[in-house]
């Protein structure tokens, strides 16, 4: 199974592609109308846009510490999931992408590490809920929200995961239970993303470890702008040992080209002449 996830509509129809992603709603803040023929791919709490015109939505650590793309570790701004318009709008979105298309991809899901949130909404709600333990809690907030979301979703609910196996690790950073997501999700994808994958060892390593981690069926993402397509190739040919399907990120032409170099030496390894 392989895909690609795209911005561009006219993309959508190429026959290369078993599955396409189209991103509606992006971290940016961006939005554009779903599309009958793509899944559509929503940024549920990752939103540049909103960050800056809503600050008081942006999560913050015990310090007072904004989760924004200006600071270190963070590649865009965040939102609070305890926001409740915020998320009741993400809610509305999601519900009106499953009308177009019944399968919806739930990006940027959780919170944005592990020292986060300690927002007066998040105090106020932990201290009000039967937790002890401040991690369950923030677990048991961000499934509840996928739960909402895949109520309205008829079709297949794929969820992002951060590309980090480790035991405990996604339950920490992010507030992802992967076992009680799973009950929810239909299945996970994997962004794994390199400029170059000029070495893939570390791919089988990551793409194995969630092999281990995960029951339910998960794929991988690769990128694929500006890569080189024998690099592509090498790289999927190794992680699609591990998962249901491979998503290639951001470049269709780059993508489509790989498939078919793929497809061609497939042909050329086959023999059909007289034994």
């Amino acid at each position: 199974m392989y895909g690609v996830v795209t911005r561009n509509a006219e993309e959508v129809e190429w026959p290369e592609f078993d599955r396409t992603f189209y991103e509606v709603k992006d971290v940016t803040g961006r939005h554009t109308d779903p599309l009958e023929d793509a899944v559509s791919m929503v940024s549920c709490f990752g939103d540049n846009a909103t960050a800056g015109t809503e600050p008081d939505l942006v999560p913050v650590d015990d310090e007072g510490n904004e989760a924004t793309r200006e600071r270190p570790y963070f590649d865009w701004s965040y939102i609070c999931p305890l926001a409740e318009d915020y998320r009741n709008g993400l809610l509305t979105v999601i519900e009106t992408c499953a009308e177009v298309n019944g399968d919806v991809r739930l990006d940027d899901v959780g919170f944005p590490r592990a020292e986060y949130c300690h927002c007066d909404r998040c105090e106020s709600a932990f201290a009000e809920s039967d937790f002890e333990d401040w991690y369950d809690w923030r677990a048991s907030v961000i499934t509840e929200f996928v739960a909402e979301a895949a109520d309205r979703i008829p079709g297949t609910t794929y969820l992002t995961l951060y590309p980090d196996p480790y035991p405990g690790h996604l339950y920490e950073r992010a507030g992802l239970d992967v076992e009680a997501l799973a009950e929810h999700v239909d299945e996970f994808v994997v962004p794994l993303y390199d400029t170059s994958y000029g070495t893939t060892y570390w791919l089988e390593t990551i793409a194995s470890g969630f092999e281990d981690l995960l029951d339910a069926p998960f794929s991988v993402e690769l990128y694929a702008v500006d890569v080189e397509v024998e690099n592509l190739v090498h790289a999927t040919e190794v992680v699609e040992e591990y998962t249901e399907g491979v998503f290639f990120g951001y470049e269709a032409s780059n993508a489509r080209a790989t498939l078919r170099r793929m497809d061609a030496e497939e042909r050329e390894g086959k023999s059909f002449g007289p034994e």
